[in-house]
């Protein structure tokens, strides 16, 4: 399979593209940084940037007769009290974690549909199932990228291009280095720093990338996809499910609870 994961250069993409490329695949990485590999081709490449992005398709299709599978791995990270993020910071997230991502499916599916046949999958959050504590806007680019690969599954569908969800609990890797922190105001401080420390312990305490990479690879012998997965720890997973069942006022001191926030 000819394989393109972007946000390759570190973390879950980088795990990603060194598994499926030690499986035989043939997997092209798209970041900006240039890293070398064994095992991916690194094509580097801001993909909020159409002109770069095009470039990098035709430099694949001029190599590879197909494009099997697309996953939509980049993204960034952002926390502070929403009433403090500025204009700016809220675009700059948006601008990757949706629009980036919206460019990439459009950028592939022209030969996927020629080919009749892809399979695209959009890494989000079980944080964007609900609006979290000091990461209002990372919720809701990646709900809004929920949204999105939910509306456009009905639109491919006749082409036999399956697009799913899959969102991720906490993983092990560098994100705290790469997220947007925002201007914390002092009404906010005492609250936003043991939100924010609890935040980087359950980092350092979550999934292996290897295990997200290993149920990727699962998912993609699927034959047929539902729009939305989940993988995590289960104290994470279980958030989703509760938020459809428990009466909201009750949900909402649950998560208070397990934010610490009393």
């Amino acid at each position: 399979m000819t394989i393109i994961i972007t946000g390759s250069s570190a973390g879950i993409g980088f795990t990603m593209a060194e598994y499926f490329g030690k499986k035989g695949h043939k997997v092209y990485g798209l970041s900006r940084k240039n890293i070398v590999s064994d095992h991916f081709t690194t094509i580097p490449t801001d993909i909020t940037s159409k002109e770069q992005l095009d470039h990098a398709i035709n430099q694949i299709l001029s190599a590879e007769k197909r494009i099997d599978v697309l996953i939509n791995n980049a993204g960034m990270g952002m926390v502070g009290p929403v009433e403090d993020s500025s204009k700016e910071e809220i675009l700059k997230l948006f601008n990757l974690n949706l629009v980036g991502a919206v460019q990439m499916m459009s950028a592939v599916l022209p030969k996927m549909r020629e080919q009749k046949a892809g399979q695209i999958i959009n890494i989000s959050s079980i944080g964007s199932e609900m609006g979290l504590p000091f990461r209002g806007f990372y919720s809701a680019s990646k709900s809004a990228l929920d949204k999105v690969t939910e509306a456009i599954r009905y639109e491919v569908s006749p082409w036999n291009i399956e697009v799913c969800t899959l969102h991720l609990g906490d993983i092990k890797t560098n994100i705290a280095e790469n997220r947007v922190k925002t201007n914390v105001s002092a009404p906010y401080k005492n609250t936003f720093e043991k939100v924010y420390a609890l935040m980087n312990a359950h980092v350092d305490d979550g999934t292996e990338p290897l295990d997200v990479a290993v149920y990727t690879e699962r998912l993609l012998n699927r034959k047929q996809w539902k729009g939305h997965y989940y993988f995590g720890k289960f104290g994470q997973k279980i958030g989703v499910p509760l938020k459809w069942l428990l009466p909201q006022n009750f949900y909402e001191n649950l998560m208070r609870k397990y934010n610490k926030l009393g």
